[in-house]
């Protein structure tokens, strides 16, 4: 296990510099096609962060890290919140910060453990460190999943929108942000409220 985390925390080092080719949910939603003999087609660019539209940028924040800028990998008051929502059956999205899922998708995949979580845990202080933040933004927003084989901005942008992530439009960007919890489930053109719940934050953040 020791090995791993360190084989891990020498690779959020190299991707300081080095775009990933591939990351572990790439991996899974490959052996998962394979395992169930059905088509898999991906869709994976990686575009610097100056070619994704600020307004695509500070919609993902407002929808899944609000408080991005503010904490150093663990977002306590929104895992409060969260636990808090559990409880009372009424949960919209997880604590969990854009650095957690960005260490996520690289090494763990979309499993949940224990292991997997103090595996996460002790990982997501090195990448804040080794990292900062204009970079782990840069590389979840070109990782995530968007859909079906579909991985990144501006694979997103293409496959939804037929554009670019340089010029996705603000509404757009906030119906694609609203789709990152369950993005296999959800379509950007069903997602009236939520993207609207999403612009509302903007603004309210100065975006």
């Amino acid at each position: 296990m020791a090995l791993l985390w360190s084989l891990a925390a020498l690779l959020l080092v190299a991707a300081r510099w080095i775009d990933p080719p591939t990351t572990a949910v790439h991996l899974e939603r490959r052996l998962q096609a394979w395992i169930h003999h059905t088509p898999y087609h991906e869709r994976y660019e990686f575009v610097p962060l100056i070619q994704i539209s600020p307004d695509f940028q500070h919609a993902v924040i407002a929808a899944e890290d609000a408080r991005f800028y503010q904490h150093h990998g663990f977002d306590w008051h929104a895992i409060q919140i969260a636990a808090e929502d559990d409880m009372e059956g009424r949960r919209i999205r997880g604590g969990s910060t854009l650095t957690q899922q960005l260490v996520k998708n690289l090494f763990f995949g979309t499993g949940r453990s224990i292991l997997r979580k103090g595996a996460e845990f002790t990982l997501v202080p090195v990448a804040e460190l080794v990292l900062g933040k204009r970079r782990i933004l840069e590389l979840y927003l070109n990782v995530a999943e968007w859909g079906p084989g579909v991985y990144g901005a501006e694979a997103a942008c293409r496959y939804c929108y037929r554009t670019s992530a340089r010029n996705i439009d603000r509404d757009q960007s906030a119906r694609l942000a609203a789709i990152l919890p369950l993005p296999l489930k959800r379509r950007p053109d069903r997602m009236n409220r939520y993207s609207g719940l999403i612009l509302e934050r903007m603004r309210q953040l100065g975006w």
